[in-house]
């Protein structure tokens, strides 16, 4: 990075300001693009550019009607007048050897330039010659085209009503040819070229007469009993191309100076022509010596650019497509000059008719029409090209000299270089594009030529495809054969944009061996990192989902060389060889044996800890197509499988969703492979489930927990959540299949149902944030997660030969434990995958039990066809009947009427369903397939005796979860980066961006704030108890966290966050933190307050989620979310000593999970109730050290130091601990103080070189330690029996919430100064018991929340402020 681009704006010696660049250095967490975009691959482009129907000319009829001596009747001839007919005066010979010469020369002509095509001359003719002429070429061309050239100087004009005429046999009269007839007998596709006056009515005529056609032809096909049905069939003429001499009105110029075929010499003859008519403009006196005799003289010939002759004709080339590119619309260029090589040389001869026949009042005519060129600025170009020529010709010819090329091509690079170096984003495209391709087979101009191409490339996909829609790419397809080692880097280049932009063109470079060209760029160690990256992006785009590509890289040995370059230092280099290596083997066998042979899979493991997620991602999908191979099973592969999964299922808590999605797709590929066994473990472990009552922390509800119905205030909307769209299933009955619905009642004598009670009810999302695809579940989340937390502590005896700890097992284990995962899509992923083992496993289990089964009697009740029902009604009753005690002393089971628990908030009134808060609904255990002995009371495909007809499409419903193939769109992405600009400077570098604009009023404005509030806190607060801001919170308070720079605080209750603006008053935000039900928000943290704010909420499972776009008009999104803690399942949660006296009653479950936040070096710390201290780092999103607390209590409170590297805890059992991160996990434990004789509430490590530790239990008293002395520096008593306290980082002021609902503030000095009891002009109501405190970083504001709903904010007095 540019050491000018990091300065910040106010830069300045003085110590603040050094200050302020730290703050716009600081790095910024969870803002790359993984972070940023949503992970998917760019819409495919739609391909205009590749010809469908390449055609080709393959013959040519050439029609003279001269009749030399003699003038048609209708043309009055001038005198003298323009004779030359292909460059020969007819009157200079016998008139029969004239005309025959003549139709040697024009044939000689038009072989210039298709020498390949079969040509008849039809001299002089009858209607019958060019009938029998005309229907030969057709034959013998069948589908290709055929060319039509018609020369009329010796016949009279053509007739309005579409003829043309021809002779008799004695060339005593002229006999009408009709055009009608004319296009039966040629058919489609032709071309015809008109050389005659008037020549436009043939083209009208000809459209009028095709109009006709083509009415007969949808006549004839709607009536087979019309006459015209019973006729032949005329062929269409949409395919035809016409070029006519003149407009309807006009007649060919007579200049005694031109050719009389002038239209004829500009299509066939384009450069002498040009020249000679260069040579008649008045310009042509600059050009001293230069004459008509000397033209003909000019050295060199037509193809061979390093004559003068042959690069007037390659500059000529250019020049025409270049203006043809830019007037043309896209589709009609593509077809008239990239279809057809004939075709495109006529149009590009066409333009310069255009231009010299409209000099003499004619102008040419063609069909499809084109917009007018002859004015356009590249024929100036053009001049001084032919100027620069002629100029030299006298000496070139008289005294021999070198012939000096043209500057032309140089130039107009330079002009595109201009365009690209000063143009901005939205202007037209550059004029030169399609001289930049002539000059690419050019020695000389090559290298430049692909340079500025490259760059041009590099502005993104719309310039590939502007750059494929001109024809690029047969040239770059052929550079691929040069050896030039210069031209590797650009050419790897200019590939990789192309494929990143249309994939398809892997078969072509297939089919011209190119792969081997980037194969062997790869295994060179000379290459720089950038363009190997490049060459096995290109490979991996050659190998993906393409066989034959698959196997041609495999015999070019790329896996080899790919796991040679797998621990290159460069990360993107990595990550493409990973992908590279799992697209060769993806359902390709051959290539998977060769992995196993080179021990591939064990070198991909090194990857699986890379510091950069995205090459995590990468390993971990090569790995996965390594395992999804369906080939033969034998024991090696097996144990190879088995040996990969295990790896794989250690990144089961990696930090980065990406990671972890790929992960669910990599085992979906085991599970599809091993699919009986996986069968076999989740029957198992479904009838583990049933067996096991987990006591789950939502049966076990202690009082306080309970919000009186009465009191709760009303639910207001809460915002969508984007990330929430398609959260897990909705946890209604309706989630349980139809079809086994009625199959899922319990036998006699079998264990009683569970009731959602003793379930463990949680769901990351309640039935109105469900996806609508999502009744199709069979395993509901509730299940799911209850499986989990069996499996953990409980020993399954073996079943059906598999092991408890076999891999099948612990894969499976692994898949449960992914369903739970607070990022919706890995858990959506995962749900998918489990559902479709559950439902096959539980589908074979029936049919076997059904074949064992011996009476088949009795039916089940139907079940309700109603799928707003939340219960199971048929169920209930059944269990009503039976379980008089529901087990495990859970709460009787609602009725389907009864409102969702009722220990939770209740919901409003629900009028239109997502109007009302998430609600929590309950999932029946008892109610699902796998929840039960399969009963022996039906027949296999019986309906039951109610069932309607919405439950037909049982199988449909299941399609969903059935042969799942999940992929995550991550490769795709990935390739996303070389379609994008690579050469651009990023916007938040750019000085004049709108990004680096906002940047800089955020840093601005945060200093501001800086400033202000050091003013106010360094002239003393003496009181704290002006309220600022009081509202209702919708949930109780919990958490409270200022945002530092602006005027935004974030309030968590249970699981939903208000944000507040506090200086208006007004709410600005609300919604779903998406924890499952039993778990709640302990900690909040600001990543990036300075700039681009996010939020992170840590629950006490262990899960941190990070949140975007909140309190502003967008939809709050979820950026991130991971198991930051992964040991701490409900089960294990509170285990800490409690304190004796009361504690804030949401602190009943332990202590939760406890954060702080390091902005400068981009670590978290967290920790709870869990032995260690677990820091993750938020730039590689992966834990990077464990810290052993070595306390046997939770910890309730984290400060750290970055300076110091300096950890500092506090703990349940009253003890402060002290970490040096720099030592190994035995020894960073540098200090233990025992002096609090009771939990601690908060601890704070002051952020100064010499900062103190000060720390405060629930007794009130607070102490501070210096890390180098054994015991405390001071002591102060405040209120015993406290709640919730906060430290003022810069005022050193305490705040101390306590059971007797009051606050007290507290200076340094331990002197009270404010007590807050009542809320100030609130009808004297008294605060509830406080839930919560926080103060502002930098501002003396407190806030405080309270167990009745109200949040407030106090500051220090007005005068002050």
């Amino acid at each position: 990075m540019d050491a000018e681009l990091l300065h910040s704006p106010v830069v300045g010696s003085t110590e603040d300001e050094e200050v302020d660049v730290c703050y716009w250095n600081l790095q910024l967490a969870f803002m790359k693009k993984r972070h940023t975009e949503k992970i998917e691959g760019s819409k495919a482009l739609a391909q205009s550019w590749r010809m469908k129907d390449r055609m080709k000319t393959v013959s040519v009829a050439l029609v003279l009607c001269l009749n030399v001596g003699v003038d048609p009747p209708d043309v009055v001839k001038t005198s003298p007048c323009a004779r030359l007919e292909c460059w020969l005066d007819p009157l200079s010979m016998s008139p029969q050897k004239a005309l025959e010469t003549i139709g040697a020369n024009l044939q000689k002509q038009y072989e210039n330039w298709q020498p390949r095509a079969r040509y008849k001359q039809s001299l002089d003719p009858t209607v019958d010659e060019v009938k029998k002429l005309c229907t030969s070429l057709r034959r013998n061309a069948k589908e290709e085209r055929v060319l039509f050239h018609y020369n009329g100087h010796g016949v009279p004009r053509p007739t309005v009503n579409g003829e043309i005429w021809v002779f008799n046999k004695n060339y005593t009269q002229y006999i009408p040819l009709s055009i009608y007839d004319l296009q039966t007998w040629m058919g489609s596709p032709s071309i015809f070229v008109y050389d005659c006056s008037n020549a436009g009515i043939i083209v009208k005529s000809f459209k009028q007469f095709a109009l006709q056609r083509e009415q007969e032809l949808e006549v004839a096909a709607i009536n087979p009993n019309h006459p015209l049905a019973q006729m032949p069939l005329p062929p269409s003429m949409k395919n035809c191309i016409q070029l006519a001499a003149c407009e309807a009105s006009e007649l060919l110029p007579m200049n005694p100076d031109l050719p009389a075929d002038l239209f004829t010499s500009c299509l066939t003859t384009p450069i002498k022509i040009a020249l000679r008519w260069f040579c008649m403009q008045k310009s042509a006196k600059l050009v001293p010596g230069v004459t008509l005799d000397l033209i003909e003289k000019i050295p060199g010939r037509l193809n061979d650019r390093r004559t003068p002759l042959g690069e007037l004709n390659w500059i000529f080339t250019a020049i025409t497509d270049t203006i043809a590119w830019n007037v043309l619309p896209r589709d009609l260029f593509q077809k008239l000059f990239r279809q057809d090589l004939l075709v495109a040389s006529l149009f590009r001869n066409f333009l310069l008719a255009e231009r010299i026949m409209r000099s003499y009042n004619c102008t040419p005519v063609s069909s499809p029409r084109l917009p007018p060129t002859y004015m356009h600025s590249m024929w100036q170009a053009w001049d001084l090209a032919v100027d620069i020529c002629l100029s030299q010709l006298p000496t070139i010819i008289e005294e021999g000299t070198a012939f000096r090329h043209s500057p032309f091509f140089a130039e107009q690079l330079t002009a595109f270089q201009v365009w690209l170096t000063m143009g901005v984003e939205n202007r037209n495209p550059p004029e030169q594009l399609p001289i930049v391709l002539q000059v690419l087979l050019s020695q000389v101009h090559r290298l430049r030529a692909l340079d500025l191409l490259g760059r041009f490339l590099d502005l993104g996909p719309w310039a590939v495809s502007l750059a494929l829609s001109v024809g690029i790419f047969p040239y770059v397809l052929k550079l691929l054969q040069s050896s030039a080692r210069e031209l590797r880097p650009l050419l790897v280049f200019i590939w990789a944009k192309i494929l990143a932009v249309d994939s398809s063109c892997q078969a072509d470079l297939v089919k011209d061996n190119g792969h081997k060209y980037f194969l062997s760029v790869l295994a060179d160690p000379y290459m720089p990192a950038e363009h190997r990256t490049m060459a096995v992006f290109i490979l991996a785009v050659i190998v993906n989902n393409y066989n034959t590509g698959q196997e041609a890289c495999l015999q070019g040995n790329l896996i080899a060389i790919c796991l040679e370059q797998l621990n290159d230092p460069h990360p993107l280099l990595r990550q493409w060889v990973a992908i590279c290596l799992g697209r060769i083997w993806q359902s390709f066998d051959s290539a998977r044996w060769c992995g196993v042979r080179d021990s591939a899979h064990e070198k991909l493991y090194s990857l699986l800890s890379d510091p950069i997620p995205e090459v995590r991602c990468a390993a971990v999908f090569a790995l996965g197509t390594f395992v999804g191979n369906s080939a033969e099973r034998t024991d090696h592969s097996t144990t190879i499988d088995h040996n990969v999964a295990m790896m794989l299922a250690q990144l089961i808590n990696d930090g980065s969703p990406i990671v972890r999605k790929e992960l669910v797709v990599a085992l979906s590929h085991l599970v599809e492979q091993y699919e009986s066994n996986f069968c076999t473990v989740a029957l198992q472990f479904i009838e583990e489930e049933k067996n096991y009552a987990v006591a789950s922390p939502a049966n076990s509800t202690e009082t306080g927990n309970v919000t009186p119905v009465k009191d709760s205030p009303a639910i207001p909307r809460l915002r969508s959540v984007n990330s929430y769209t398609n959260l897990r299933a909705a946890t209604t009955a309706r989630t349980l299949n139809k079809s086994l619905q009625n199959l899922n009642l319990n036998e006699e004598g079998g264990p009683a149902a569970f009731s959602p009670g003793n379930l463990s009810t949680s769901s990351s999302a309640s039935s109105t944030l469900g996806s609508p695809d999502n009744d199709e579940y069979l395993l509901s989340f509730e299940t799911i997660d209850k499986m989990r937390r069996v499996s953990s502590y409980s020993s399954l005896n073996s079943l059906i030969g598999v092991s408890f700890n076999s891999v099948y097992t612990q894969i499976w284990r692994v898949l449960l434990h992914l369903a739970a995962d607070p990022f919706p899509d890995v858990s959506d992923l995962a749900m998918r995958v489990l559902n479709n083992i559950a439902y096959k496993a539980t589908m074979n289990a029936r049919t076997q039990r059904i074949l064992d089964s011996g009476s088949l009697t009795q039916s089940a009740p139907a079940s309700p066809t109603s799928k707003g029902t939340l219960i199971h009604q048929a169920g209930a009753s059944h269990r009503s009947k039976r379980s008089s005690s529901p087990s495990s002393g859970s709460p009787p089971v609602p009725g389907a009427s009864s409102s969702s628990l009722t220990n939770e908030v209740p919901k409003a009134p629900v009028r239109d369903g997502p109007s009302s808060r998430p609600t929590y609904t309950p999932t029946l255990g008892g109610q699902a397939p796998h929840s039960q002995q399969f009963p022996r009371t039906r027949k296999m495909f019986d309906k039951g005796p109610d069932q309607t007809a919405e439950d037909g499409d049982e199988t449909a419903a299941h399609r969903a979860f059935i042969n799942v193939s999940l992929q995550t769109g991550v490769c795709d992405w990935s390739a996303k980066y070389f379609a994008q600009p690579v050469m651009k400077i990023p916007e938040e570098h750019d000085s004049e961006s709108q990004v680096r604009k906002e940047r800089e009023w955020r840093f601005l404005r945060n200093t501001r704030v800086r400033r202000q509030s050091q003013c106010v806190t360094q002239r003393g607060v003496t009181r704290l108890d002006d309220q600022i801001f009081i509202n209702r919170n919708p949930g109780v308070p919990s958490v409270v966290k200022f945002h530092p720079f602006n005027t935004c605080i974030a309030v968590a209750d249970k699981d939903s966050i208000c944000f507040w603006d506090w200086e208006k008053g007004e709410r600005l935000d609300y919604f779903y933190n998406g924890n499952p039900r039993y778990t709640r928000i302990t900690a909040m943290e600001y990543l990036n307050g300075h700039d681009s704010s996010l939020l992170l909420t840590a629950t006490d499972d262990g899960a941190l989620r990070i949140w975007k776009n909140f309190a502003d008009q967008k939809n709050p999104e979820m950026v991130t979310a991971w198991q930051g803690l992964s040991d701490m399942l409900p089960t294990t949660r509170g285990l800490a000593r409690r304190v004796s006296i009361y504690i804030d009653r949401s602190k009943q479950g332990g202590a939760g999970m406890v954060v702080d936040w390091e902005q400068e070096t981009g670590l978290l710390m967290t920790s709870g109730d869990v032995r260690v201290i677990r820091i993750w780092d938020t730039e590689r999103e992966m834990k990077v050290q464990d810290i052993p607390t070595g306390a046997d209590s939770c910890v309730t409170s984290l400060s750290c130091d970055p300076q110091r590297s300096l950890v500092a805890a506090g703990f349940g059992d009253g003890s402060v601990r002290v970490y040096d991160r720099r030592m190994g996990p035995n020894e960073c434990r540098v200090m233990t103080y025992r002096e609090h004789g009771a939990w601690v509430v908060k601890t704070h490590l002051q952020k100064e070189p010499e900062g103190h530790i000060i720390s405060v239990s629930v007794n009130g008293d607070v102490r501070f330690f210096d890390p180098r002395m054994p015991e405390a520096i001071n002591i102060l008593q405040t209120v015993k029996g406290l709640t919730a306290l906060d430290i003022h980082p810069q005022a050193t002021l305490f705040a101390c919430g306590s059971m007797n609902q009051f606050i007290a503030v507290y200076n340094s000095n331990g002197d009270v100064i404010s007590n807050i009891k009542y809320y100030d002009g609130f009808m004297g109501q008294r605060i509830g018991a406080i839930s919560c405190l926080a103060f502002h970083p930098y501002w003396p504001h407190l806030a405080v929340g309270s167990n009745d709903y109200y949040m407030s904010i106090y500051s220090a007095e007005k005068r002050l402020r």
